[in-house]
């Protein structure tokens, strides 16, 4: 039983000692180890004629006849540095529908969208401020953030081939959430 002990040890000894060598430790770089200064990130230029600031909204059939909003007023100019005092007319009718109206309690769901120009990535964010943008008007307007959600399809549905349709493309939909 001894012997069956000691050959057990002599062999556990031999395998941890046959395994791999440790890896030395990484050497100590030279010279200047401090990290480059980082540059903030400039945004994209503008795409010609394409204002972030400037789409149109389309409001949707189910939520302009829940909240009475006529075909005229279901589309309209945005521009969130100077919102047109008819343009809060629409604002100020989605946040009290979504308040204290018909659609009391359900979520808006704003998406933005961009025109087919330029990278897909750059088009994402524009897409995404344009839903950020008017989240931020309606909020203004009385309607609690919380219960508004944007996204972007950035140009994933974009039809435009030429100037006026790609207009037509940089817009934020106004749907029901969840």
């Amino acid at each position: 039983m001894r012997q069956m002990w000691i050959t057990t040890l002599t062999t556990l000894s031999v395998l941890i000692g046959c395994g791999s060598d440790p890896a030395p430790p990484p050497a100590t770089p030279a010279g200047d180890t401090t990290p480059p200064p980082v540059a903030a990130t400039p945004a994209p230029p503008e795409k010609p004629g394409d204002d972030p600031k400037q789409s149109d909204i389309n409001i949707s059939d189910e939520i302009r006849r829940a909240c009475g909003i006529s075909d005229a007023e279901a589309r309209f100019a945005f521009n969130s540095a100077q919102v047109r005092e008819a343009d809060r007319v629409i604002l100020k009718k989605l946040a009290v529908c979504f308040s204290t109206g018909p659609l009391k309690g359900r979520e808006m769901r704003l998406v933005g969208h961009a025109d087919p120009r330029g990278e897909s990535e750059y088009n994402m964010v524009l897409g995404d401020r344009r839903a950020s943008n008017v989240k931020g008007a309606i909020a203004n307007e009385g309607l609690a953030a919380e219960r508004i959600a944007t996204t972007s399809r950035g140009e994933m549905d974009a039809t435009g081939t030429d100037e006026a349709s790609w207009a037509r493309d940089r817009r934020v939909d106004v749907m029901l959430g969840n």
